[in-house]
């Protein structure tokens, strides 16, 4: 009989051997460890387990093989993370798109034919221009509703009908860290709106982005604790390729500096990973 496990949304399913070893393995485990973690995972879970419970059990395993999969499959939790640490996730996006070649600005306001617009983070490249409404969820369990989806619907097309911000080129995105409801991806696919979710669209979604860029944040970083994970993003120290230029902001962080090479390997070995070269 199958074991039952509680999804972040309330909902139950029959948990699923082959998804924690798809996930395992796209994190960079290798066939072997991903197979001896997965087997021992599912022996240590009970009837009702959450996907917290699945995760934090899959996680401590990987960690203890001192390997970066760990902290590429922490990688979802580490982007909830921001919430509390009130970093903004349109920085983090808008920082990602830099990275594909855009040129990219937060905030701003935009004039449409009728009002003017607070977005998120606007996109330029050419005469190409893109507008993004960005939802931030702290919780895996929250979706993007279609409330929202309507809402950006209404904003672009107003946008799009004036004749200032290249109207003609602009074309709108509503971003989200977690998923969309099946009605937002009703009306999406209804009215032509691009939309980006965690595993969202199946191929080039949030996920695949961030692994094909190297933008990891260092929220994800196993050899840092809570607390000093908190103390650099005060600081304003985000993305793990900038600890080599932040060794005082390490040290202002809380860590000593029998550890700080210990972190600057980590975060030095995770951005340098472009396919995920598996564990030793």
């Amino acid at each position: 009989m199958s074991t039952i496990i509680t999804k972040a949304d309330g909902t139950t399913e029959a948990f699923d051997l082959q998804k924690l070893l798809s996930s395992l393995r796209r994190a960079g485990a290798t066939e072997e460890a991903a197979q001896e973690i997965a087997i021992e995972t599912e022996r240590r879970i009970k009837d009702h387990a959450s996907t917290h419970d699945i995760y934090h059990h899959a996680f401590e395993l990987l960690r203890a093989h001192r390997s970066t999969a760990a902290a590429r499959y922490s990688l979802k939790r580490a982007l909830l993370d921001f919430g509390p640490s009130g970093f903004p996730f349109e920085a983090y996006l808008a920082e990602l798109f830099r990275k594909e070649g855009y040129e990219a600005t937060i905030d701003q306001h935009i004039a449409g034919k009728c009002v003017t617009h607070e977005v998120d983070v606007v996109l330029h490249k050419g005469e190409e221009r893109v507008y993004i409404e960005a939802k931030f969820h702290n919780s895996a369990g929250f979706k993007t509703d279609l409330q929202i989806a309507l809402y950006v619907q209404a904003r672009i097309e107003d946008i799009q009908a004036s004749q200032e911000n290249g109207g003609a080129h602009a074309r709108g995105m509503l971003i989200t860290n977690t998923k969309f409801t099946s009605l937002v991806l009703a009306y999406a696919r209804c009215r032509g709106m691009e939309l980006l979710g965690w595993e969202y669209p199946e191929n080039n979604n949030l996920h695949d982005r961030i692994e094909r860029n190297r933008l990891y944040p260092i929220t994800a970083l196993t050899s840092l604790s809570h607390e000093e994970k908190v103390n650099l993003l005060s600081q304003k120290v985000v993305l793990c390729h900038e600890l080599s230029r932040q060794e005082s902001a390490l040290s202002q962080a809380g860590v000593r500096s029998a550890r700080m090479s210990g972190v600057l390997a980590e975060a030095g070995e995770l951005c340098d990973i472009s396919t995920g070269p598996g564990m030793q």
